[in-house]
């Protein structure tokens, strides 16, 4: 049987078992989502020396929002334990280290691929794909497992694009079984809506049931009780988005930073592949 990753559990951030890839590897800029500006390749001045954060239960308070949002899908610990063997960054050979930031982010973007095969491999209506999905599925996990030098050299847009033909036509025999009739306002109900803006959009109690959202932006858009429901959410982006109340469930290709990166609360209903976010407030 070809090696391949089909547990959502092994496609989740494990610090305990990742050299804090993420908090060295990554550049960000100062904003409302990070305090601080770091260049690519230097560590986070938050980072300890066991590669745990600092201020781990306070990023928020500290104005490390993106850092909260954030998941590397898995890769951290494959490339800490996998593709380096175990071997640190800290001590090592400069090249190591280099190329160690180098990899990191072309692993999580297969890692974030290998999450959307997944879902889309459990989802039925699917099902006449399934054969490609797999094969594609397979095929990424072993680009996981290449060395460092063939994952430097990667074309990772290229695969993308390649898994993308696939995805696309999982959305539409998804959406296309949507069931209901548009109701109350916006009735966007399995429109296509790909990379619309939609920024702080006034979208409450909308029916969007089976809309395609790839890639759309709802930054800050009231979304509060509207019907997501068979919709897609690929790539969409969810920032401050206010999802109080509404109805995910059976929403498809929606991760757990999109969602963390929203608001909701107790009444917010999501689909079981992600959980619902400690820093989201009760429903009063």
């Amino acid at each position: 049987m070809p090696e391949k990753t089909t547990d959502p559990a092994d496609l989740r951030g494990d610090c305990a078992q990742c050299f804090g890839l993420c908090c060295v590897a990554l550049p960000f800029a100062r904003s409302a989502d990070f305090a601080v500006n770091k260049p690519a390749g230097t560590p986070c001045s938050n980072l300890r020396d066991d590669h745990r954060c600092g201020i781990h239960a306070r990023l928020r308070q500290q104005g490390f929002t993106g850092c909260t949002v954030y998941d590397c899908f898995g890769a951290g610990q494959k490339v800490s334990q996998v593709t380096f063997g175990g071997r640190d960054w800290r001590g090592g050979p400069k090249e190591q280290a280099r190329r160690m930031f180098d990899v990191f982010p072309v692993v999580r973007q297969l890692h974030e691929l290998l999450w959307y095969l997944t879902e889309a491999l459990g989802l039925p209506a699917a099902a006449p794909v399934h054969p490609e999905l797999r094969k594609a599925l397979e095929h990424t996990e072993r680009l996981t497992r290449q060395g460092p030098e063939e994952l430097a050299a990667l074309d990772v847009a290229a695969h993308r694009q390649e898994v993308n033909v696939l995805l696309l036509r999982t959305s539409e025999l998804v959406r296309a079984g949507a069931t209901g009739q548009g109701k109350g306002k916006g009735k966007a109900k399995g429109k296509d809506r790909r990379g619309a803006d939609l920024i702080g959009a006034r979208l409450r109690g909308a029916d969007l049931r089976g809309a395609s959202l790839r890639g759309a932006y709802l930054i800050a858009a009231d979304l509060t009780g509207a019907d997501l429901r068979d919709a897609d959410l690929i790539g969409a982006d969810l920032r401050d988005a206010d999802l109080t109340d509404a109805d995910l469930t059976g929403a498809f290709f929606l991760t757990q930073p999109q969602v963390n990166a929203a608001r909701g609360g107790s009444g917010t209903r999501l689909p079981a592949s992600v959980t619902r976010p400690a820093h989201w407030t009760a429903a009063r």
